[in-house]
């Protein structure tokens, strides 16, 4: 279930609450966002038709301001995959997404483009080329192409959070990225341990390396993650399998693999596995065999 504007700023104040690092905050924030929307000029408001509006007619150049909201024109937001149960998400740019988050500990961007952004040296502690990132540190990261600062997003070890198409949190960090940048307002912060476990948190809308090794994990224990089995993207099937593991296993049922799913996964027996191959068999003969070995599935070729 996509979290929802009112949920990830009761969150945030419950983090504030436990003292924890703006570090700690700023990141956390970031990947409480994924699956929110990505409209172009916006700065961490609520998503709704208005706001959309509002954007498309001072940037009538970027359709997708319009066309991916059904309720642009009627307003009725029912259904729509940014208003889960009613309630509203935010919507941001990627230069946005970035500012907002580092709004929560009371640390604001300077600039209004990726270019001002970067330029402007009291955002910054530090700064370098990608292939000098820190590793145990919190960066924005940004891609210079073609002359021109094009994007922003947040990048800690090889993880990274930005808001593109929509949020997304990715395990491996793409080669686009040629540049980080260190936020001068988390000077005092220890830079480690990083916030994240050494697997990292995963929930719907993660990719990368250890989405694949999640869902094999699944597979070997009898949970499947659907038709695509184990392709490193976090979708609908691997959510159900997450969940179905979940409610075995007494942990908490929400599609988020922390540190306790991932534990009871290590933990958990494989299942082994074995495919048997009966030519000539009937519908009937087949229907019985299955239900003398329970958890068995048919193929028919």
């Amino acid at each position: 279930m996509m979290n929802t504007a009112k949920s990830v700023d009761a969150m945030i104040e419950q983090w504030k609450a436990e003292g924890r690092s703006k570090t700690y905050i700023v990141w956390n924030a970031a990947l409480a966002c994924v699956g929110w929307s990505y409209v172009y000029s916006a700065w961490g408001a609520e998503c709704t038709p208005a706001e959309r509006r509002k954007r498309y007619k001072m940037c009538p150049d970027h359709h997708t301001i319009k066309d991916k909201c059904k309720a642009f024109e009627s307003g009725n937001c029912s259904g729509c995959q940014w208003f889960p149960g009613g309630e509203r998400t935010r919507c941001f740019d990627c230069r946005g997404f970035t500012d907002w988050c580092l709004n929560r500990i009371g640390f604001d961007l300077y600039g209004d483009t990726c270019s001002a952004q970067w330029n402007h040296g009291g955002n910054w502690k530090d700064k370098g080329e990608i292939a000098s990132m820190p590793k145990d540190t919190l960066c924005c990261l940004f891609v210079y192409k073609d002359g021109k600062w094009t994007h922003t997003g947040f990048g800690f070890g090889n993880e990274t959070v930005e808001c593109s198409s929509g949020v997304q949190h990715f395990t491996s960090r793409n080669k686009k990225w040629t540049h980080w940048a260190i936020p001068a307002g988390l000077d005092g912060d220890t830079p480690t341990p990083a916030p994240t476990p050494q697997k990292p948190t995963l929930r719907k809308g993660s990719t990368g390396e250890y989405v694949t090794l999640l869902q094999t994990e699944l597979i070997n224990r009898g949970y499947s993650c659907g038709a695509s089995g184990a392709d490193g993207k976090f979708g609908n099937g691997t959510l159900a399998a997450v969940k179905a593991f979940q409610a075995d296993h007494g942990l908490t049922v929400d599609g988020v693999v922390g540190p306790a799913t991932w534990a009871a996964l290590d933990s958990a027996e494989p299942t082994i596995l074995y495919t048997v191959t009966v030519p000539h068999l009937t519908q009937a003969a087949a229907n019985q065999l299955l239900t003398n070995y329970p958890g068995s599935t048919m193929t028919q070729e």
